[in-house]
């Protein structure tokens, strides 16, 4: 009880502060999302992200100088996946590593006979159930800043985050009842062996292949097209855009539509 009073009158104080001028010059050149949202959701990411650089460390693997524009990127990214619900979803995330590049990552599969094959795969980011969630800064940059093409590991490995608040890693975030699950587990059974067989056959695909992987990672995969290529999205694969949409409380591609009106 009195660890909540003390968030909630820290984070009433610093809601009530200006936000930094060269952070919000950050947020314009980093997060393309923001010029899409309104004058209400702007102030309330803003709000979010003063948040989340309060609350959770930030920190660089050796050999790399943590910045405000590494810091600011990835809480803003973080923030608008939370922008639709009643209050920021990370609240148990305690830390985020930023490391220079991709790193290797030991990858188990394992077979019906109980078998584990080990192999060390390259990785962009990674996540564990409340963190610390791991990022490539050299991929941030790439995606959220130079050269999108639809991918963006920050909203990727949050996504992971949003869908073991459950516990289960399965592609099912927690969902508001039960019509709202079957109709989710329906639309995204379809949708993933939609794109297991694009990935096998290398049909091209609006979603990345990776999220062929399993059902964890076509969520992540489909969080970041949601996100980043909604206009699309919608016209390809409407019905997943819909239970995106109604997920996340958001119309991205409506924003994204206004936006170039």
């Amino acid at each position: 009880m009195l660890f909540n009073w003390l968030k909630d009158r820290r984070r009433s104080k610093l809601a009530a502060e200006t936000f930094p001028a060269a952070w919000l010059q950050i947020v314009h050149h980093n997060c393309r999302h923001f010029a899409t949202l309104d004058s209400a959701e702007q102030s309330r990411l803003l709000r979010d992200i003063r948040w989340f650089l309060d609350e959770k460390s930030i920190e660089t693997a050796i050999g790399l100088k943590l910045t405000d524009e590494m810091r600011v990127t990835v809480a803003a990214h973080a923030s608008l996946l939370g922008l639709g619900f009643d209050g920021p979803p990370f609240d148990r995330l305690r830390s985020v590593i930023i490391r220079a590049d991709s790193y290797l990552g030991t990858q188990i599969q394992r077979g019906s006979s109980g078998l584990e094959l080990h192999s060390e795969t390259a990785r962009i980011g990674e996540t564990t159930r409340n963190g610390p969630v791991l990022l490539s800064w050299r991929d941030v940059e790439q995606q959220c800043r130079d050269a999108p093409y639809g991918r963006n590991v920050i909203l990727h490995e949050f996504a992971h985050l949003l869908d073991m608040v459950d516990g289960d890693v399965d592609g099912v975030p927690p969902l508001q009842n039960e019509e709202q699950y079957k109709t989710w587990k329906d639309v995204t059974r379809i949708e993933y062996h939609r794109l297991v067989n694009e990935a096998q056959f290398g049909i091209p695909s609006l979603l990345d292949w990776y999220g062929a992987t399993n059902e964890a990672e076509f969520f992540a995969v489909a969080t970041e097209s949601f996100f980043e290529q909604p206009t699309e999205m919608r016209k390809r694969h409407p019905r997943l855009y819909d239970v995106l949409r109604i997920f996340y409380k958001q119309d991205p591609a409506n924003r994204w539509m206004r936006n170039v009106a």
